[in-house]
């Protein structure tokens, strides 16, 4: 059984290695999983672009200058030496793109948590996995169960501001975007896309945005009550919606990067101070409000009615760390259809 790592340099994410690893023997209370299956977007892109800001580099260490950018997807516990965690037992959670991984898996109050030393720090989210049995949507789930909680979230901190009448977000193409398109829209929310001139037809046919605005046509934007949500992290961008909407721009807010090359090069810019969006904190307030319970079944209620509008949404199946490589550029180069989710299985 072969095992691997797939290498990002921190300073260039277009630096990619794959590596042979060698499995170390597992002491006391760890566990040795195969990764199955995990989904690939933008998203992942933003992990790296601001990985050393927020930590994403720490949950995957390597040395000499290179990361592991973290994914989302499933995973099979196949050695074991932590009580809580059995040969077969399945969880989703946050992986490497690797072909396996070491954890020290205890059980908490709602399923797994990594115990490892390098992890305590970190935010809780991203250290707990769930037990997952095999389930006919798990494909959807490994693509659309983070980023989708990420729009339930971003929503839901959104809807307690009503004077918030229109949504401008930038990267409208990425999924996260795309899921909180569809749920401000149901609030009766007014929400405009920006996006590449090359998907701007493609995205504007899916039903999703009221407008689809290319980026050079960012100055025509208009609208009242304004707030500008950021996944795209491209100071640029940033400053011609700040420019061009003036006064009417209510909020300003940041949450991604998946423009990664951008000079981020911080500008003077009018109109409100731009405000982070992190959805973990998001989460603790609403676990501490309604308990994790109900916050578990309200997003679910809210991810199936999403799967069953989403008939415009393909699954494209990647197979392979040579697959894997070439899909990692595609996604890094803008490549990736809106309409498509790309689903990796190592093996």
């Amino acid at each position: 059984m072969s095992h691997w790592d797939v290498l990002v340099a921190r300073n260039d994410l277009g630096r990619v290695e794959l590596r042979d690893t060698a499995a170390k023997a597992l002491v006391e209370g760890e566990a040795r999983l195969e990764v199955e299956r995990f989904a690939l977007t933008a998203n992942n892109i933003t992990y790296g672009a601001i990985g050393d800001a927020f930590g994403y580099w720490k949950f995957f260490p390597a040395e000499g200058g290179w990361g592991q950018i973290p994914v989302w997807g499933f995973a099979r516990v196949v050695e074991s030496r932590a009580p809580d965690a059995p040969v077969g037992l399945q969880l989703f959670g946050y992986l490497p793109m690797s072909s396996h991984m070491t954890a020290r898996l205890v059980k908490g109050r709602g399923g797994y948590i990594d115990a490892a030393a390098h992890r305590a720090e970190l935010p809780p989210t991203y250290n707990a996995y769930a037990q997952a049995p095999e389930d006919d949507l798990d494909d959807h789930r490994a693509l659309l169960r983070p980023l989708f909680m990420t729009s339930f979230l971003l929503d839901d901190f959104l809807a307690e501001d009503a004077s918030v009448r229109t949504l401008v977000l930038s990267s409208a193409s990425s999924k996260t975007a795309m899921g909180l398109a569809w749920f401000a829209r149901r609030r009766g929310l007014k929400v405009i896309g920006l996006t590449s001139a090359s998907r701007a037809e493609l995205l504007s046919g899916l039903g999703l945005y009221d407008a689809v605005v290319p980026y050079e046509r960012t100055a025509s934007v208009i609208g009242s009550g304004v707030a500008y949500v950021d996944f795209a992290g491209d100071p640029k961008v940033t400053g011609a919606v700040h420019e061009g909407l003036g006064a009417d721009l209510a909020r300003s807010i940041i949450v991604g990067g998946t423009h990664w090359q951008a000079d981020r090069t911080p500008q003077p810019m009018p109109g409100p101070d731009r405000v982070l969006f992190f959805a973990p904190d998001q989460i603790r307030k609403r676990a501490a409000e309604w308990g994790p319970e109900a916050l578990d079944q309200k997003f679910m209620g809210a991810l199936r009615a999403f799967c069953a509008d989403a008939s415009w949404l393909t699954l494209k199946q990647v197979a392979g760390p040579d697959a894997l490589l070439a899909a990692y550029r595609e996604v890094l180069d803008g490549r990736a259809s809106p309409d498509e989710g790309i689903i990796i299985r190592p093996a």
